[in-house]
C-alpha cells in the first residue's frame, strides 16, 4: 500500500498517537480528508476552466494530442510488422531490430518535427 511496509505503517500510527493522543486522531483524520477534497474541487475547476477557455479559443483535445496518436500508432503498427514478418525459419537478428527501431523512430522524429517544428532539448 503506497509503498509503505506493514512496520512502517504500524510506526506511523504510532507517531501519530504520541502526538496527537488517541482522541483527537479522528478529528485530524477528518480534516485532512476535508483539505484534500477542497484540493480535489479546486483543480477540476482548474481544470474545467481551462477547457472552457480553450475551446472558446477553437483548439480541442483532439486537435492538440492527434497527431502525436496518429505517430504513435504508425510505431505500433511497424514493430508488429517486424515481429510478424520473422518465424522459426526466417529469425530475427538483433542488427535487424536495432536498425528497424532506429528507422522507425526517425521517421516518427520527422513527422512529430513537421507537426510542431524542430525537437530542443533542454539541460
Amino acid at each position: 500500500m503506497f509503498g509503505i511496509g506493514g512496520g512502517e505503517l504500524f510506526f506511523i500510527i504510532l507517531v501519530a498517537i504520541m502526538l496527537f493522543g488517541s482522541k483527537n486522531i479522528p478529528e485530524v483524520a477528518r480534516t485532512i480528508a476535508k483539505g484534500i477534497a477542497q484540493l480535489k474541487n479546486a483543480t477540476d475547476e482548474i481544470k474545467n476552466e481551462v477547457q472552457k477557455s480553450a475551446e472558446q479559443n477553437g483548439f480541442d483535445k483532439k486537435s492538440l494530442t492527434g497527431g502525436f496518436s496518429e505517430e504513435i500508432d504508425k510505431v505500433k503498427q511497424g514493430f508488429n510488422n517486424i515481429i510478424t514478418e520473422n518465424t522459426s525459419e526466417n529469425p530475427l537478428k538483433m542488427s535487424d531490430i536495432t536498425s528497424d527501431i532506429a528507422t522507425e523512430i526517425n521517421k516518427a522524429k520527422e513527422n512529430i518535427e513537421d507537426l510542431s517544428g524542430p525537437i530542443k532539448r533542454i539541460k
